[in-house]
């Protein structure tokens, strides 16, 4: 065979003239390349671990990269706003790196003597991780940080829409880790051209799987045998309650739906609102930039929205002047935000309760607070279930009602959904671009993405005084209540 060439962008090498490389053989070089680049990783040391981190969070943050990324990104996939690509380059590395940082996650990282454990942190060897097109920078920088936060090494799997972009991002990464002194395969791409065949390859032989995006990819992960963490879809109901300040609720509403043109799976979706204030609530967001469709501009949506089975791509993210038109609204509508459809009963598949992807928002109203419950339920019965809801209330037995009694891993309260639900500044959720829905979603965790799950853990166990409690103690209820 003839010599092959070494890609310096962080793909596969492949035989000169030889075309597409064959998935099988090209996955398992950058697989190799990347155990070797773990071999010279200083893994050893928390503090040389955390330089590595920071290099890839300068990659993306640095003002110039995150501007330049964000504008390849609506280039490259048509999807969301340049502004809001810039805000989530740089808040959500921003916020990780924070995380991240305040972490151990290189050798001993807990001692109890009283317990007699000591436990160990390692890696988890090479992950694969499926990036989706939403988000083609800020994701494969965010799940790097933590993966080299555990001392592995990563392979990003790109999504074609996206593919340009991810490729520049990770060849920026891969310039910073140099610049440190670290070696640049701990961060490879996938090699071109992007396909179904060679992301099934990275799932089949990766040591972890992490996967956002299609619900396709996260399944064909889990099938694949080897271990992966996957999330749900998202599909946000949030309640507006009586006791809500309106307007306030309007504005963290309006902020959140509309940021990188809903985009993300934490954008609300549905707003449940209580009968007594519905009207009023109406008004306030209008007043932020909601456009109220009437039952004719409703049906338009409805119609333009679902093409096929399928939603319109000429929708999907697209700013609010634009799906003015597309939907065919009234002329005073493309100076409008986002635009409310109202409905009745929550439908099924392809119908308003589905995820959206785009500006439109669906309302509801129930007639109280436990209809609101049995509404936001049934949504997420359709599309979202495990992800997450939220809540504008000042009411917390309200709060406390919806967490009880819906099967989500996340309810904010008083926020606005898309800034809160994958971490914020003022609430204790990690930062991340990847959120998962516990077993309601068919995931393996209920938590944001983090760095707990980069780790392996060994526990060390050493003998402690015998903690051994009399059969009394242990059976004595039962044998009070029942006899022996």
């Amino acid at each position: 065979m003839a010599a092959s060439k070494t890609i310096t962008d962080g793909s596969a090498s492949r035989e000169d003239g030889a075309g597409s490389p064959d998935p099988k053989t090209a996955v398992a070089e950058v697989v190799a390349r990347a155990r070797a680049a773990m071999e010279a990783y200083e893994n050893h040391d928390q503090a040389r671990v955390d330089d590595a981190v920071r290099a890839l969070a300068w990659s993306i943050y640095k003002p110039e990269n995150a501007r330049m990324l964000a504008e390849l990104a609506v280039e490259d996939t048509g999807l969301g706003s340049v502004e809001s690509k810039v805000i989530k380059n740089t808040r959500k590395t921003f916020g990780t790196l924070r995380d991240l940082l305040r972490a151990k996650t290189i050798g001993v990282i807990l001692e109890d003597p009283e317990r007699g454990l000591v436990k160990y942190a390692k890696p988890v060897g090479v992950v694969g991780a499926m990036c989706p097109s939403t988000n083609p920078a800020a994701t494969p920088v965010n799940k790097a940080m933590m993966a080299l936060k555990g001392g592995n090494a990563v392979i990003i799997a790109p999504s074609p829409a996206g593919a340009q972009t991810t490729r520049k991002t990770v060849d920026l990464m891969r310039a910073e880790l140099k610049k440190a002194g670290h070696p640049e395969d701990l961060v490879q791409i996938l090699p071109s051209p992007v396909s179904k065949e060679m992301t099934q390859e990275l799932m089949n032989q990766a040591d972890l799987n992490v996967v956002t995006g299609s619900q396709d990819n996260v399944k064909r992960a889990m099938q694949s045998g080897t271990v992966t963490v996957g999330v749900g879809a998202g599909n946000v109901p949030v309640i507006i309650d009586s006791t809500a300040d309106l307007d306030d609720a309007a504005e963290k509403i309006c902020m959140s739906k509309i940021f990188d043109n809903s985009t993300s799976c934490s954008s609300e979706n549905a707003i449940v609102i209580l009968d007594d204030i519905y009207e009023d609530a109406i008004s306030a967001l209008q007043r932020a930039g909601g456009w109220r469709c009437g039952e004719e501009e409703r049906e338009q949506v409805r119609n333009t929205l679902w093409q096929g089975g399928k939603l319109n791509r000429h929708v999907i993210a697209k700013p609010a002047s634009v799906l003015a038109d597309v939907f065919g609204l009234a002329a005073e509508a493309a100076a409008a935000k986002f635009f409310m459809v109202e409905e009745v009963e929550v439908g099924g598949k392809h119908s308003f309760a589905d995820e959206k992807l785009s500006l439109v928002l669906s309302v509801y109203r129930a007639r109280d607070f436990d209809e609101a419950k049995a509404i936001v339920r049934a949504i997420l019965d359709v599309t979202g279930k495990g992800h997450s809801t939220g809540i504008h209330t000042a009411n917390m037995d309200h709060a406390r009602e919806l967490a009880a009694e819906t099967d989500v891993a996340r309810v904010l309260v008083n926020q606005a959904h898309t800034f809160g639900n994958g971490g914020g500044f003022n609430n204790c959720l990690p930062f991340t671009l990847s959120m998962a829905g516990g077993t309601w979603a068919g995931n393996t965790i209920c938590d944001n993405l983090n760095y707990k799950c980069f780790i392996n853990l060994t526990h060390l166990v050493s003998t402690i005084p015998e903690d051994k409690p009399s059969e009394e103690e242990l059976f004595g209820p039962y044998w009070d209540a029942y006899g022996k």
